[in-house]
């Protein structure tokens, strides 16, 4: 069985002292790859030594919408620049709409749109950020398709509705969950997940965040991408190893990874 985590962040802090240990562990859960997001561009030299330091890793480059205040007149060809100089990167993102924490909504659909060209450009997927904006989401991204075209990309730590979820399949999107789906009161996220289709589900931890039940409240890691994948089979009534093989080629799929790398 392999397993494939399409988001994580250990390049923060929290994870310096004990990387070897992290890794021991995501082996032991039979995690073959990760995807590191990114929050903002200056992330990129930290993300790629971890690259370097690990072999199955790839990455994204780009800009949070809680952090679109950071954007400047040199940060599209930063992004632009980074994602062209490393052929590990294989996403532009994190990107997206965050109503829910800020209140800058014009800024964040302006530095959006600049990533969504970025990524329409490079043809590269993305990995968007998306709370209590889904509707202007779906606009913003409606819009984009109709004047510039379709980029691939993936819903990432998702909870949204069931309705809000077919909008974003509809665009042909990818829908990601992580260990919120496993939490006692997350009955809307897990129904959700059960009218995602096989080929389009993916799962992840966004360590060091949101840790699964049975880990709720420690430090999230790559190694508990294993409880969602094990809920998310007992949701969807599969084999654990079905859940695996689709998730993993689903990933393989949208980043365009090859794990005999």
């Amino acid at each position: 069985m392999q397993l494939i985590d399409t988001h994580v962040h250990i390049n923060f802090d929290v994870f310096e002292s004990d990387l070897e240990d992290i890794k021991t562990r995501w082996q032991q859960a039979q995690v073959v790859h990760l995807v590191h997001s990114c929050v903002e561009p200056s992330e990129f030299k930290s993300i790629q030594a971890l690259a370097d330091h690990f072999g199955n890793l790839s990455f994204a480059v780009g800009l949070h919408p809680l952090d679109a205040q950071k954007w400047t007149n040199t940060t599209e060809t930063e992004i632009l620049n980074y994602a062209k100089s490393d052929q590990r990167v294989v996403a532009i993102g994190e990107m997206g709409l965050d109503f829910y924490k800020a209140s800058n909504h014009q800024q964040q659909q302006q530095v959006l749109e600049a990533q969504l060209r970025i990524a329409h450009q490079l043809q590269k997927p993305i990995i968007i950020h998306c709370r209590d904006a889904a509707q202007k989401l779906k606009d913003v991204l409606e819009l984009f398709w109709q004047q510039t075209g379709e980029v691939k990309g993936v819903m990432h730590c998702w909870s949204g509705t069931p309705e809000e979820t077919q909008w974003f399949l509809d665009l042909g999107f990818y829908i990601s969950f992580s260990g919120v789906v496993t939490f006692k009161n997350a009955k809307t996220i897990q129904d959700s997940a059960k009218i995602v289709p096989n080929d389009r589900l993916l799962i992840e931890t966004d360590c060091p965040f949101l840790a699964p039940v049975p880990k709720r409240g420690k430090r999230n890691e790559p190694a508990n991408v294993r409880h969602v994948a094990e809920f998310l089979a007992k949701l969807r009534d599969v084999p654990i190893e079905t859940l695996a093989q689709q998730t993993t080629d689903n990933a393989c799929q949208l980043f365009n990874l090859s794990l005999d790398d």
